[in-house]
Formats: C-alpha cells, structure tokens, sequence
C-alpha cells in the first residue's frame, strides 16, 4: 500500500500492477487480501475525472486516447488507461495488444496502461475495471480513460462507473443512428466525430445528424426544458481527428466544462453515489450467484437437473425453482 500511495515512480507502477493483478484474483484468499486492500485505499480516492470512451470496432479509440494521453500529458496531468480486450469464447483467451498501440503514451513516465480480459463479463468492461480504478486514483492519477471492447447494447456499463461517457463515432459509417443502439446514443455526454480529416464534409453532416438527434433525446418528453435549463449538461457533439491531434482543444474544454457544471450542480457527487451503491449490488448477485453454485445439494441435483432439462424432460423454469429451493431450504 505504502509503495502505491509514495514510492518512487518504477516501484509505484510495480505496486499498483501487483494489486490489480490479486484484485482480479478468483482464489478466495486474494479476494480478502483485495478487499483490505481497498479498505485502505479508499480514503485516497476519488479526486480523478474518470472518462469512459466507447465506440465500434475501428473507429480510432487507441489512437484517439493515445493522442489524448500525451496531450494531458503534457498540461502537468497523470493519466491512467484501462482498457478492456475481448476474452474468446472457444479458447477464454484474450491478446491484450492495445498497449501496442500506444506506444508513445506507454514510454512516458506519468502514465499508467494496463490491458484486462472481459472475461466473458457484459458491459464491455472487465469485472474488476472499478478495482482497478481506485488503485489508480489512490497512486495519484488524476485523470482514468477506460476503453471498453466496443460499443452496442451490452458495452454500456462503461457509463455506470465513470463521471462522463464519450461515444466515439465516423464521420461516413451511414445511418450511425440505425447501427448504433439508441440506447448508447443516450448516455452519451459527448459524441466525438474522429477521422474528420479524411472527409470534413462527412464529418459536419454527420455532426449536424447527431446533434438534431441528441436534442430529441434530451427532451425526455418535455420540450420545454430542452437546451433551455442552463444548469444541466447538453450532450455536444464535436470533430477531431485523433491521429493528427486535432480538436483535443475543444474536447478538453467541453469535459473541462462538464466537470465544472456537473459539480456546481451535484449531479457528479450523485452519480457517484448511485454508482457506488449499483457496484455493491452488482457484487451481491455475482456472490450469491457464486454461493449458489458452491452449495454440496445444488451440486448434487446440478447435473441431473441440466441433463433433464437438456433433454426436454423438464422446464427449465421448473428446474430453476427446484435448485433455488434447495439452496435457500437447506444451509449449505
């Protein structure tokens, strides 16, 4: 802990992949030592700005937060990357290549990238990504990107953990609005147009598209307030060009002014809260799911019960109730 919180650079960064690496440990003796660990942290959290950046496959995000790192980088900031690679589902492995691809932001002192398996987790980001948030916010990261694996209806838990969602879209991809699910679309405080300099006449058609389309969601059925209530964010859409670095100016000042809104009006200190309280429950229903299967008469009448079910001998729902009772009517 002492080494995450001031040591040196080197042993700073060696401390902070060893407790990232035993929080996303499954052995039960990890799991304690994790949990004491982030007991301990937890004071020292909570003063970053954590971005998520999400968008589909090729639309540019390792350029794009690479280009942002250095940018951040070199304003006196501290940046930490956490991004997210799919985990196969035929052999459970994952690459891990997107420090690869950063390769500037990798060798520069102040900043922190560490790649993490799904793990067949939803929401397109690893089951440990929170953890792994705290230890960065703890060692003095003040501002934590986390790249999820794409974008559609299951990538959305990014925006479930983080202060702000940007929602990285092209400039020439068609309809966006068809492809992307609307509820992405949504959640999104900041659409971003990368790759603008390839086709700026795409680029503008597609931001006007995206701003018409954010103004009706803002509504929220109530048309009176929209873009008129000064004290509440409106999601902006902008161009950039993430390879060539361009617009990160103007994407640093409207999540400079997100902030800065978001705090004067309290809407950041509750989302936080909400989060925090969404994270516990999410961790209850992963242990009793994990309890679940750990109890000696489920695993009893487990094989038994999935091969009638398998089979057609037995509804599933009935299956279902007949395990969930032996597992609440007798202590395991």
């Amino acid at each position: 802990m002492d080494a995450i919180l001031h040591g040196s650079a080197l042993a700073q960064r060696r401390a902070i992949a060893k407790a990232i690496t035993l929080l996303e440990s499954t052995r039960a003796d990890h799991r304690a030592q994790g949990d004491d660990l982030l007991t301990a942290l937890l004071p020292h959290t909570g003063k970053a700005l954590r971005l998520g950046i999400s968008g589909v496959p090729g639309v540019g995000k390792s350029t794009f937060i690479e280009s942002l790192g250095v940018y951040l980088l070199e304003r006196g900031h501290r940046v930490a990357v956490l991004t997210i690679d799919p985990s196969s589902t035929v052999s459970g492995g994952s690459i891990l290549g997107d420090k690869t691809r950063m390769e500037r932001l990798s060798l520069m002192e102040n900043a922190y990238i560490r790649p993490s398996p799904s793990s067949g987790t939803l929401g397109g980001v690893a089951e440990k990504t929170r953890e792994a948030m705290l230890v960065c916010e703890a060692a003095g990261y003040d501002v934590v990107l986390v790249e999820t694996v794409g974008v559609g209806q299951s990538e959305t838990a990014v925006s479930g953990m983080t202060d702000m969602f940007v929602l990285l879209q092209l400039p020439n991809a068609g309809d966006d609005l068809q492809a992307i699910k609307k509820g992405v679309m949504e959640l999104a405080d900041l659409v971003v147009i990368n790759k603008a300099d390839i086709d700026p006449a795409a680029a503008t058609r597609a931001r006007a598209q995206i701003q018409s389309a954010l103004r009706l969601f803002g509504m929220h059925g109530n048309p009176e307030h929209a873009q008129h209530d000064t004290q509440l964010w409106h999601p902006r859409v902008i161009q950039i060009s993430g390879l060539k670095g361009q617009g990160l100016d103007e994407f640093w000042q409207s999540v400079t002014d997100f902030k800065t809104l978001q705090t004067a009006n309290g809407h950041l200190a509750q989302r936080r809260q909400q989060q925090a309280l969404a994270w516990m429950w999410e961790r209850i229903n992963a242990g009793l799911k994990a309890a679940f299967r750990q109890h000696p008469g489920v695993r009893e009448a487990l094989p038994m019960t999935t091969q009638a079910v398998a089979q057609g001998q037995l509804a599933p729902s009935t299956a279902a109730r007949r395990l969930l009772e032996l597992a609440t009517s007798h202590p395991a």
